[in-house]
């Protein structure tokens, strides 16, 4: 059970221990880079419109195992909605698209159930919106808080716009999907890569971010979000299960899962939760947390030895990131979008770095400081201090050569697949792979200082005082179709 193709069909289902390189070095690996990001760039915007609406040349004449995952959709099309507002007005009349479809897709029943009896948590449909009924990994509760997060971002555009009305519109699809993530967030399910049965960190962490941002949407709308708040705390007290005091281990309370827990899920959960506005937390695990850098060496090591590819290239050097070592699937190769992810993470923690002022090393973070700056020590450093701006260099530097790893691996058509062979670095599994172009986007926006809005998660970070595992009883009626005003 493993993601094919990810499809966002939204109209049809819609003095270092890294020695510094000298000026010229310098110059000619950041030109390599640069030069990687114009040529790729364009390409990667177009793969995604390509497997997007009735128009994607990608969803004409599909292959046999072309659907539409809402978990996939959802991450796309939150990535689309926030470059949309950070000014590219074309990709509107999709982001409409994709709400029009999904007030229908709510409404279909399927293996897992109903709208009110657990339908939204079925991972993939048809991309003619039937529902897809043979065997899969059921429930995927990822998707509904993913896909509410995606239509959040375009409902709060529409109220900054003054579009209210239309926003209104929106609330009942993603009070739908807050009911389900109210109801179900306590119990099992299939993590984001459809494989293991359990309790995944990528699914708690973000539908504490759905709650968070439902909240905030229902209290702009005049309207209600039933158990929002107290469960948002809840499910970030669970989020914090998933720390064992050196890494996250992805997936928890599984049964026959003999993994060491070091995932690629929890950069794509640090990545999709990262808030501008957040201080280097802990417990939302932003990426500029000791938390976040710790895991980011962990599974970076992880990876080191296991891939051919990886073979002879030192520590503090960003090497091909997969989903885990363990992998089989496929032989178990390197994935473009887990490697852009942990140079995404970099970025993030870059940004949080200069918008705070202060970079902050502790014990826990250590190891991943010294691994590209050999001097490093626990502390606190200005952004005016020579120590500061040294160590920040180094991270860009590391960040920077997992694109490097990336550009080596694209082949010259700027194609991404979903995996690239471990030992020869060729493409492997799904083609044109709608996540991986995303992924690459979402990156060099990140690389580039251009970030999200804030989702609320500097206030939404509060332990409860005693935790709880109760779920409520989620509040659903079937969504009117949704139809826009003509331009």
């Amino acid at each position: 059970m493993h993601v094919k193709f990810v499809v966002a069909a939204e109209a049809l289902f819609a003095g270092y221990a890294l020695a510094v390189p000298t000026a010229t070095q310098q110059t000619k690996r950041q030109t390599g880079v640069e030069e990687y990001i114009a040529s790729e760039s364009p390409i990667a915007y177009q793969g995604v419109l390509n497997n997007i609406g009735p128009d994607g040349s990608g969803a004409q004449g599909a292959a046999a195992d072309f659907y539409t995952w809402t978990r996939d959709s959802g991450l796309v099309f939150k990535e689309l909605g926030d470059a949309f507002i950070a000014g590219d007005a074309a990709l509107e009349v999709h982001l409409q698209n994709y709400v029009t479809a999904q007030a229908e897709l709510q409404k279909v029943s399927n293996p897992s159930g109903d709208l009110e009896t657990g339908g939204l948590g079925e991972p993939k449909f048809h991309v003619d919106m039937t529902a897809f009924t043979e065997e899969w990994g059921r429930p995927q509760s990822d998707g509904p808080a993913l896909r509410a997060i995606a239509l959040i971002t375009y409902a709060n555009h529409l109220i900054g716009s003054g579009q209210t009305e239309q926003a209104q519109n929106i609330w009942p699809l993603v009070q739908n999907d807050i009911a389900y993530v109210t109801e179900w967030w306590n119990k099992t399910t299939f993590d984001l890569w459809e494989e293991v049965e359990g309790s995944s960190f990528f699914t708690a962490a973000s539908q504490h971010r759905a709650l968070i941002e439902a909240n905030a949407l229902a209290a702009a709308l005049g309207q209600t979000c039933e158990g929002c708040e107290e469960q948002a705390s809840q499910v970030l007290c669970f989020v914090q299960d998933f720390w064992t005091g050196s890494a996250v281990n992805s997936n928890i309370n599984t049964q026959g899962n003999n993994r060491a827990g070091l995932d690629a899920n929890s950069f794509v959960s640090i990545i999709h939760t990262f808030d501008p506005e957040a201080p280097c937390d802990d417990v939302t695990f932003q990426p500029c947390s000791a938390r976040s850098l710790a895991n980011h060496k962990a599974v970076v090591d992880s990876f080191r030895e296991g891939y051919g590819v990886n073979q002879g290239i030192e520590q503090g050097v960003g090497v091909a990131v997969g989903r885990y070592i363990e992998d089989v699937y496929m032989g178990g190769n390197p994935w473009y979008l887990c490697t852009a992810a942990a140079a995404e993470i970099l970025y993030d923690a870059l940004f949080q770095w200069a918008k705070i002022g202060t970079l902050s090393i502790t014990d826990v973070s250590l190891p991943f400081f010294t691994d590209i700056y050999e001097s490093a020590a626990v502390g606190d450093y200005a952004a005016d201090s020579e120590e500061y701006t040294a160590i920040t260099a180094a991270v860009k530097e590391y960040a920077d050569s997992f694109i490097g790893v990336l550009q080596k691996y694209t082949p010259k058509d700027g194609s991404l697949a979903e995996q690239f062979g471990r030992d020869d670095g060729t493409p492997k599994s799904a083609a044109h792979l709608t996540w991986s172009y995303a992924s690459f986007l979402t990156m060099i926006a990140r690389r580039g200082g251009i970030v999200p809005p804030t989702w609320g998660a500097a206030t939404g970070n509060t332990l409860p005082d005693q935790c709880s595992g109760a779920s409520g009883k989620g509040n659903y009626a079937g969504p009117a179709t949704v139809s826009w005003p003509s331009a």
